[in-house]
């Protein structure tokens, strides 16, 4: 949402006396659906009403409202919009099977959908199509040796149980024994391993390309080298399906860099990608959101005339509207129309909800607008799609403003109440939703069973135990179809109130309703339980498990062994490890005896593998009812840990009965990592505590925290702490240390880690390598031939840099002249995976910040390759180099010359036009720039404002500055750590020091810790002005942040 101000209304105001002023009416859709605020009722009234102080979005919305009032809206009978049954039901950060592209749902743990194959009893291996095994030949072998290689866990026991039942092996019984070891991938290759010695036997390329698939789903990228080695070394020729199956692989495990050069080397050997080759990489390119090189393979595979089908196009649209690439999203589009022949109707919808759910409501109103002006029939899926786009950005008051106009045309039903149920209670807003739910029941709507369950949850986490079993009687008395979502949410309300021979009861009578308890069903129950201590309970629950054939999963036993513990209960833990053992042991006997293994653990393998993945997350997008942590448990903690001293927070903690789990403790440090001192003491205590073991994760934070407050000592101490304790060290927590040093300029200690790292035998990931690097490349501790030997070594291990990286890379190489190696990392990228304009606008914008203008307009003219996508790219940082040079007339013609062929200035250019004028004390002309960029409805970013604040206080406006930052606090964007350092750094020059003091405190007030380099600025200069006592507070201020984010 667009945020704008009236600089001449603005009034100046301290920092410290802005809490007595009237705030500012504000005008935005987005700030009516926020939470509220405690204007009066005269203000509230106003936000409605006063439609004329109204700026760009919500102009636009109020045209919007007024097309859709304007027509007959029809309602499209066709199931193809929000289903609220399911996708209404997603917490704060989930998006919908209609909204994200193949992701795996989230109420899998109540209810499985119906109809389709367990999760991992049909594996896709993509790009190999499978026939089912033949029973009458080779099952019985099949099935013998699978059991020998899956029970025998001696080397040598295997090779001799083998050897004796003398079966005549050929590739197509090693194939399918290999594709029954799946899981088992370390069990699978000591097979493939001993085959291959075997008289006459020799591996073809199916063994090998089963055998790639198990190691890639393993993660086991190492074994995949060694496959592809052999495959090399024995002439075994790779086909389409092996390159495949290496591209999915690699690009499932997010390693893109090694995915796009498997795709070049399968060219290179003489192999066309098909649709599924391309299919594979554009899913795997959008799932690490690489909107450009996907936008690349895309038109190069609509050159070749390869067409994709829908739910391809539908990820297409989904990741370039997150990238905001509006004109690529049309393309698509229009290719949907022109190529594919999908009806327009159906085009638009798609498009309305990738802009929705990418948080695109500016682009998906004009969407709506530019429909209403090519005479389009807007529909009923157009308004539903619109009023879920605008839940999800937090828009509600907009939505209920859609459905208003819906309304009015007698077509609102339970769904489309239950989209704005859904968006007040994503905001722990219950009352609204209650209250809503209860007018629509009056409407006489029918609440859907999602919404019920979903208000029941919410109702038996307020503690409103009540509400919530009223609500499940209201269902069962208006014959509400109950499903086990419903059933588990009042399960678990009744054990939270301890009342478990009701909670029973309800369990049990599912059955009585045709529904079958899932294992996830059970799960649900256990955690609950081992929430109230009822171990009794637990283990009543487990025995039914195992009566019913259940699998119960390690980490259920983990939990529950774990709650037992902490009660001492010695008995019950023997039943419940003699539970796991015989658990184990069924489950190997039945992968193994399974008379249709073959059917259920062959790797069927589909050119259309996600479709099934898609259709589980149509159905299954309801908010998990268990979490790790209790939410109320974290606001207690927190509570406790802003007490003031740590002997009575210890003394507090002791006394609590919270059930501390890693994730809970991990999200505490999380939410106190500027309170540092006590955040470790805490770290400290929790993991001394009977029952909890600490974690990775809850290291690396631990880690985090120290290295923040530079306490080396201490981070140091943890990492040693972990070696000690038997973790495995992961390349994220030798990132961490990388990090924390070089940030700080420590870099030699950095590349000393990084050398520790790689001796214990540790890979670097992308992260690793992208820290040093940026360590490297920074101010403090520069090292740029180390930064430009490691930036190699990272390409040559297939890991492909970020834009970040690359920007800060090539920006230090132009700022000590390495002009050649800049050059040679352009191409390195190039063959990375990078497009040529992406790759020299990064360059040239990096030449530019050099001040190495002449090179970079030189640089943008030599390349000819994609001169139009170039131009775009560059021409903000090519403008911003001019006028740095105070070469204005040729900034503005260059200005005027991208605007002739449809590109329009960017909020860069607007920038750095509003610093030249402002340094050119033209303070009129920069704000007329800054007028005519609302006009053109670009929005100003934080770095737009920090120049205006900077402008005004280099021509001495103080009072205009602080009315801008006043503005930025109210009404966002929220000032960052460069904007206070910018600000206070003016103030001090400008000889008002003591209101540099304010923004410290503010600073620190909204989490954002100041630097050493803030709190001598304000120091020096309250010392200049003679206020030495101010000077000494502040100093003070200074030890006491330092001392609270230590550990001692």
């Amino acid at each position: 949402m667009r945020q704008t101000f009236k600089l001449q209304s603005l009034s100046y105001r301290p920092l410290n006396s802005q809490l007595c002023a009237n705030q500012i009416s504000r005008f935005s859709s987005l700030t009516k659906s926020s939470k509220p605020s405690p204007h009066s009722k005269k203000t509230q009234e106003h936000q409605l009403k006063g439609h004329a102080e109204i700026k760009t979005s919500n102009s636009l919305f109020k045209e919007i409202t007024e097309i859709l009032g304007a027509d007959v809206l029809i309602q499209d009978k066709t199931p193809y919009g929000f289903f609220i049954s399911r996708e209404t039901q997603v917490g704060d950060n989930e998006i919908t099977g209609e909204f994200k592209y193949c992701e795996k749902g989230v109420c899998g743990n109540a209810e499985l959908n119906k109809g389709l194959p367990k999760e991992g009893s049909l594996l896709s291996f993509g790009d190999i199509k499978v026939e089912a095994l033949n029973e009458t030949d080779v099952s019985a072998v099949v099935q013998e040796i699978t059991g020998i290689v899956r029970t025998e866990n001696c080397e040598a026991l295997m090779k001799e149980r083998l050897d004796n039942v003398g079966f005549q092996l050929d590739p197509e019984v090693v194939e399918k024994v290999l594709k029954r070891c799946y899981k088992v991938p370390h069990l699978a290759y000591r097979f493939f391993n001993w085959v291959k010695t075997k008289d006459g036997f020799c591996h073809t390329t199916k063994t090998y390309n089963t055998m790639l698939y198990t190691a890639g789903e393993a993660r086991e990228f190492s074994m995949v080298d060694l496959l592809l080695e052999e495959m090399e070394k024995c002439s075994c020729e790779k086909d389409i399906k092996t390159w495949t199956i290496l591209i999915r692989q690699y690009g499932k495990a997010k390693l893109i860099g090694k995915a796009l050069l498997v795709f070049e080397k399968m060219r290179k050997s003489g192999y066309e990608p098909d649709l599924e080759v391309y299919e594979v990489m554009l899913h795997s390119l959008c799932n690490a959101g690489k909107g450009e090189i996907t936008l690349e393979f895309y038109k190069e595979m609509v050159q070749r005339e390869i067409e994709p089908n829908l739910s391809l196009y539908k990820m297409l649209l989904n990741c370039l509207a997150k990238s905001g690439d509006v004109s690529a999203v049309q393309s698509v589009a229009d290719d949907m129309i022109r190529v594919s022949q999908i009806p327009e109707h159906d085009v638009h919808v798609c498009v309305l909800k990738s802009y929705c759910v990418a948080g695109r409501i500016r682009e998906a109103l004009e969407l709506i607008r530019d429909l209403k002006n090519k005479e389009t029939q807007l529909d009923y899926e157009f308004s539903e799609t619109l009023v879920k786009g605008l839940c999800r950005a937090n828009r509600i008051a907009d939505a209920l403003e859609i459905v208003e106009i819906m309304k009015r045309k007698y077509f609102v039903d339970g769904k489309v109440y239950g989209i704005i149920i859904n968006g007040y209670l994503r905001r722990k807003e219950l009352s609204k939703a209650l209250d809503l739910f209860q007018s629509m029941k009056e409407f006489g709507h029918w609440p859907a069973t999602s919404t019920y369950t979903e208000l029941m949850q919410h109702l038996f986490r307020s503690n409103e135990y009540q509400k919530g079993r009223e609500l499940y009687d209201e269902m069962l008395e208006r014959g509400v179809e109950i499903d086990s979502v419903a059933v588990m949410a009042i399960v678990a309300g009744h054990v939270r109130q301890d009342h478990i021979s009701e909670a029973w009861e309800v369990f049990e009578t599912m059955e009585d309703k045709g529904i079958k308890p899932t294992q996830n069903s059970y799960s649900i129950f256990i955690k609950e339980l081992c929430k109230v201590l009822r171990t009794d309970e637990i283990i009543k629950v487990l025995d039914k498990m195992q009566a019913s054939k259940m699998f119960i999963r390690d980490e259920i036993f983990e939990g529950v062994i774990s709650c037992m513990e902490k009660k001492g209960e010695m008995d019950n833990i023997r039943k419940a490890k003699q539970m796991y053992r015989i658990c184990r042991l069924h489950s190997l006997n039945d992968e193994i005896s399974r008379n249709d293994l073959s059917r259920e653990e062959e790797l069927h393998v589909d050119s259309n593998c996600n479709e099934p993945v898609q259709g589980r997350m149509d159905g299954n997008t309801v908010k998990s009812l268990s979490k790790a942590y209790d939410e109320q448990d974290l606001r207690e903690i927190l509570r406790i840990l802003s007490l003031e001293d740590w002997p009575i927070i210890q003394d507090t903690l002791e006394k609590c009965t919270i059930q501390f789990t890693p994730e809970l403790v991990a999200e505490t440090l999380r939410n106190c990592s500027m309170h540092g001192n006590t955040a470790l003491h805490f770290f400290a205590w929790v993991g001394k505590q009977n029952c909890f073991c600490q974690t990775t994760e809850t290291y690396n934070m631990a880690m985090k925290i120290s290295g923040r407050g530079k306490d080396f000592k201490h981070m140091r101490g943890l990492f040693y702490e972990m070696r000690r304790k038997g973790f495995l060290i992961p390349p994220d927590t030798w990132a961490i240390m990388i990090m924390q040093y070089g940030r700080t300029g420590l870099t030699e200690i950095a590349l000393k880690i990084f050398g520790e790292m790689k001796a214990s035998g540790c890979n670097p990931n992308d992260s690793t390598y992208k820290y040093l690097i940026i360590c490297l490349c920074g101010r403090k501790g520069r090292k740029v031939d180390e930064a430009i030997k490691i930036f190699q070594e990272m390409i040559r291990a297939g890991h492909v840099p970020d834009k970040e990286l690359v920007g800060t890379y090539l920006c230090c190489l132009c700022e000590v002249g390495k002009l050649l190696e800049a050059r040679k990392s352009i191409d390195s990228l190039c063959k990375a995976g990078f497009t040529v304009p992406a790759s020299y606008s990064l360059y040239i914008r990096a030449l530019c910040r050099a001040g190495m203008l002449e090179e970079a307009l030189s640089l943008a003219d030599q390349v000819s390759t994609e001169k139009t996508t170039l131009d775009r790219y560059t021409h903000g940082s090519l403008v911003h180099g001019l006028l740095q040079k105070g070469r204005l007339e040729e900034a503005l013609a260059k200005v005027d010359s991208m605007k002739q062929v449809g590109i329009n200035p960017t909020v860069h250019v607007y920038t750095s036009l509003i610093v030249h004028f402002f340094k050119e004390k033209q303070a009129s002309k920069a704000l007329e720039i800054f007028e005519s960029m609302k006009q053109e409805r670009c929005e100003p970013t934080i770095v737009t404002y920090s120049a205006l604040i900077r402008g005004y206080m280099d021509t001495e406006n103080v009072i205009e500055a602080w009315n801008v930052f006043h503005s930025l606090r109210e009404k966002g964007p929220a000032p960052d750590f460069k904007t206070y350092s910018m600000f206070i750094s003016c103030l001090c020059r400008a000889g008002k020091s003591e209101e540099a003091v304010q923004l410290l405190s503010d600073m620190m007030d909204n989490g954002i810790v100041p630097s050493n380099v803030n709190f001598r600025t304000v120091f020096f200069g309250l010392n200049r002005e003679g206020k030495q006592s101010l000077a000494q507070t502040v100093l003070q201020k200074k030890w006491a942040l330092t001392s609270k984010r230590k550990f001692s």
